[in-house]
């Protein structure tokens, strides 16, 4: 029986749900489905599904014009019936609604990537000449505010991963179980913030992912890019000791080459990783949200602060668009600029006292 990556199994997965949620949407967006697959992700195409989903169901609820279909049964031609404002109806809906007993709410993100989708969706069938109007062109992307990137300053990830080797600050509900796991959580942490990868390439690791000989990890990025991630001798370390320790588990069947393992014995989740980190980081700050991702922001500004190399930081965070990066790091940019500011000295002062 072959044995599956977690990359493979993962996207089996979102492949599974992405039928289950086309069931539910009108006949003809399987055309829109098979179009995109051979240059998106199953997990875009799954995003896609569940935006389109929200969309549908709005306008079922709210548009006389689709009164008269059950949901399955809408056809394509319908597209060409709704109006740019309808779409604004939409986006407005959707920064408060209930679903199921549920409340949702959409930041200007949420917004901005749900009409994202609709206009992908309606350019798809737009430039295929099959329908005649195109109302998602028409909106435009709701502002975007920029926010401060949040990360963790020097001192607090000296306390951080002190605090993982210690204990220190844990309750003692989460003493009790430090002891058999601040190897993997110690070797967690440091490989987060020296090599700033995401927690979806963090939990994919194998154990034959790992070459110590070169002090590198090979990772899976989003898109599906293999590359391999270097990492410095403190981290190699704080690997080595887990993977002595590592040897000596038996893994649950199926997660035999999983190289972090929860106390289940099997491989750890992108949940239980979440929680290990906010977990540690409330030792050290409870001013700060801290998640995976901005373990990964703060390895992105030490990173930068150390060489100003932008386009390096870029290649080793996996940004595809060197601005996306320098978005992120535009107050690092002007602190650098305002230093250049003094490094230049035209005259020297002259003494006349």
């Amino acid at each position: 029986m072959k044995e599956y990556t977690y990359q493979e199994r993962s996207n089996m997965d979102s492949q599974k749900k992405l039928r289950a949620v086309m069931t539910e949407l009108p006949h003809f967006t399987g055309t829109f489905f098979r179009g995109i697959e051979p240059r998106t992700s199953v997990r875009t195409r799954l995003g896609y599904a569940y935006d389109l989903r929200i969309f549908f169901e709005f306008m079922r609820e709210n548009n006389p014009v689709f009164a008269s279909y059950a949901m399955r049964d809408v056809p394509m031609s319908i597209l060409d019936e709704i109006k740019a404002l309808d779409i604004e109806e939409y986006l407005e809906y959707l920064k408060l609604y209930e679903r199921d007993g549920k409340t949702y709410t959409n930041t200007e993100k949420g917004l901005s990537r749900k009409l994202a989708s609709l206009k992908t969706f309606y350019n798809y069938f737009f430039r295929k000449e099959l329908i005649f109007t195109n109302p998602a062109s028409l909106i435009n992307a709701p502002k975007l505010h920029e926010k401060n990137i949040i990360r963790l300053d020097v001192d607090e990830v000296a306390r951080l991963l002190d605090h993982v080797e210690s204990g220190e600050k844990l309750t003692k509900r989460q003493q009790a179980f430090h002891e058999k796991t601040k190897v993997r959580d110690l070797a967690l942490l440091t490989l987060f913030l020296g090599t700033g990868i995401r927690v979806s390439e963090c939990v994919g690791l194998d154990l034959n992912d790992v070459d110590l000989d070169n002090n590198g990890i090979r990772i899976i990025r989003k898109g599906g890019n293999e590359v391999v991630v270097y990492f410095s001798d403190e981290v190699r370390d704080a690997l080595l000791s887990y993977l002595e320790e590592r040897e000596n588990i038996t893994a649950q069947p199926g997660h035999e080459n999983a190289l972090f393992l929860s106390l289940q014995r099997k491989r750890m989740t992108v949940r239980s990783i979440e929680n290990l980190v906010k977990k540690y980081s409330r030792t050290v700050t409870t001013m700060k949200n801290i998640t995976p991702h901005k373990l990964r922001s703060t390895y992105g500004t030490s990173l930068y602060r150390e060489t100003g190399d932008i386009y390096l930081v870029a290649d080793v965070l996996g940004h595809k668009d060197v601005n996306t990066t320098k978005k992120h790091y535009a107050a690092l940019e002007d602190n650098r600029r305002r230093m250049a500011a003094k490094a230049v000295t035209l005259r020297e002062k002259r003494n006349d006292g």
